[in-house]
């Protein structure tokens, strides 16, 4: 019986030590993981931002003969009439 006892009070005041330990550890560890996850968010902004084309410019570097000539391929579909409805 005295063992029983013992051994309860010894589960008890590890179950106390391991909750403490673990507020004191999860904040910590959720902190850095959020300030990597907002490092990471700000790179990836910059570098889109640096890459990005002045608005209102087009840059064409190659069309393909069949296009210049107006000539469309049987894959590009067909053209379907429609009736607007008001």
């Amino acid at each position: 019986m005295e063992e029983l006892i013992r051994f309860l009070f010894i589960a008890i005041g590890i179950l106390y030590i391991v909750r403490a330990i673990i507020r004191w550890a999860l904040p910590m560890l959720f902190q850095s993981v959020v300030n990597k996850a907002q490092q990471h968010q700000q790179q990836q902004t910059n570098y889109k931002s640096t890459q990005q084309q002045p608005t209102g410019r087009i840059k064409v570097d190659y069309v393909p003969e069949d296009r210049k000539k107006g000539k469309f391929p049987d894959s590009e579909g067909e053209f379907v009439d429609y009736e607007e409805v008001k």
